[in-house]
């Protein structure tokens, strides 16, 4: 019998990029989302690449700050993304929730991930 793989973490973080370029991609082009959008592009990515990071750390110490910095690009990710001008249209602001609620769920795991490393 098959042990079904538990989710993750890495794609998991990976999938939550692919889907803020996404919304990126349909948000209106105005001068106030150019700004944002190159942050929450640069905030989002580096949250599973510091997680990557993280994985291949040279011991506990490069663990923990590599799991501080994923746990504060998320949150820097959902500043970004309850900045973000969607214009409000239904189907963006349905995303963006989404997503902020997702970088807040990532936050909290990263914070358990560093409470249980001591």
């Amino acid at each position: 019998m098959k042990k079904s793989k538990p989710y993750d973490l890495e794609d998991r973080t990976l999938v939550f990029a692919k889907n803020v370029r996404s919304l990126v991609k349909e948000m209106p082009n105005n001068l106030s989302n150019f700004e944002v959008s190159k942050q929450l592009v640069r905030s989002s990515g580096s949250v599973g690449a510091n997680y990557i990071e993280a994985n291949e750390s040279l011991g506990k110490k490069d663990f923990k700050m590599r799991i501080k910095i994923c746990r504060k690009e998320a949150k820097e990710s959902r500043y970004w993304l309850r900045l973000s001008d969607t214009s409000d249209r239904e189907h963006l602001n349905e995303k963006r929730n989404d997503l902020v609620q997702e970088s807040t769920e990532l936050m909290n795991i990263f914070g358990a991930i560093l409470k249980k490393s001591g």
